[in-house]
């Protein structure tokens, strides 16, 4: 009987795309699976039909010897043209990377293939310290030293695991390859060899202080350098440090959120620095001097101009945070609160009832505040109306 093509097979058109071709594929794969249509000898086939047809056309190379030479291009055992196996889909290597291809993910088996796998098994885990420091320290930068509890290289081993250092051997469950195959119905699964844990190797003869990890705890101190600039929720990796891989794997690395602590005075905002600032009330009417902080911790000296009102802003350039990386800072926002007398004495209360004096001199002085009064009648005269 002759073979039906591998295109019609899949449901496809001869200028289909890899895509179109999985998509085809993985539909009719579920719809003819054997554990979905148990004794049922016409869906098996149908179904090793279906991984055929795709583990020939799914590879370019065997695409292009089929669309030239057709099923003729597999026959022989491997003497078709371009060298090419004809082991199909039925062998359990053949649907296997396809499956694996397929559903992977589901698997565990994402992330650059059983290569990829290997390669990072046993890696050291990545560790978070919490570190707060002060809005002087931002602004400055900070070299400090830190404490991790961590996992490090045993020193006995050298972190081969093995007594007095010896090497790893091939494990014998899986050959070295770090995963193993097993057969499920018309499936071959593959997973994450449970005996080796996917490093490929096994530890003869295990070093007794580490039991063959090839590390311990510790804790482990490390020399921290915060640069000036750095913002509340800068994250700081450090390669390497943290905890140790096992058996010479490579090792974690250590991430330091840091969060600033706020400021009796400052408030941050980016680059930019502002703090209220109280005068006194003689002061902000008739102009003066006061000494504002900085966050350099230096002093400031400010003219505050004649008639000064509460919330005027007086921006200081420069004067601000230092922007990380840069040689540039941002601005200090000096706002003014002017400060109510209190503890008057007599003979003060009664300068200030003869400054205030009547309604016409009070438009004089606090035109703002006679103003807004006189809107306020206004308001509730169109109320009347």
């Amino acid at each position: 009987m002759a073979k039906q093509d591998y295109y019609e097979s899949l449901g496809v058109s001869k200028d289909a795309d890899a895509a179109e071709l999985k998509k085809s594929y993985r539909k009719l794969a579920m719809e003819f699976h054997p554990d979905r249509n148990p004794d049922d000898e016409a869906a098996e086939q149908r179904f090793k039909e279906l991984s055929e047809a795709y583990e020939v056309l799914k590879d370019p190379e065997k695409r292009a010897a089929y669309d030239r030479f057709g099923h003729a291009a597999f026959e022989g055992g491997g003497g078709g043209p371009g060298g090419f196996g004809g082991g199909g889909a039925g062998g359990a290597g053949g649907f296997a990377d396809i499956f694996e291809e397929m559903f992977g993910d589901f698997m565990g088996g994402g992330g650059g293939g059983r290569g990829g796998q290997r390669a990072n098994a046993g890696r050291g885990s990545d560790l978070r310290y919490n570190m707060e420091i002060t809005l002087e320290d931002a602004f400055n930068g900070l070299k400090t030293d830190i404490r991790v509890p961590t996992s490090v290289i045993c020193d006995d081993c050298t972190g081969t695991g093995g007594k007095d250092g010896a090497a790893p051997v091939s494990c014998g469950s899986c050959g070295g390859a770090g995963r193993v195959r097993s057969q499920s119905g018309f499936f071959t699964v593959e997973r994450t060899c449970p005996t080796c844990q996917g490093t490929g190797e096994t530890i003869a003869d295990p070093c007794h202080t580490c039991n063959g990890i090839g590390r311990r705890q510790k804790e482990k101190t490390l020399a921290v350098n915060i640069p000036a600039g750095v913002e509340d929720g800068t994250r700081i990796r450090l390669s390497g440090e943290g905890e140790a891989g096992l058996r010479g794997a490579p090792g974690g690395d250590l991430y330091i959120f840091l969060g600033v602590r706020p400021h009796r005075f400052f408030r941050r905002d980016d680059a930019d620095i502002h703090v209220r600032v109280p005068v006194p009330m003689a002061t902000a009417t008739l102009g003066g001097q006061i000494e504002v902080p900085t966050v350099e911790g230096k002093l400031l000296r400010v003219t505050i101009p004649e008639g000064t009102p509460t919330g005027h802003q007086l921006r200081l350039r420069g004067k601000g945070m230092k922007v990380m990386r840069s040689e540039s800072r941002g601005d200090m926002f000096v706002q003014i609160f002017v400060e109510t007398p209190v503890n008057l004495s007599k003979k003060q209360k009664d300068l200030l009832k003869e400054f205030a004096g009547d309604d016409k001199t009070s438009k004089k002085h606090s035109p703002e505040s006679t103003g807004f009064l006189d809107k306020v009648k206004e308001l509730w005269e169109d109320l009347r109306d």
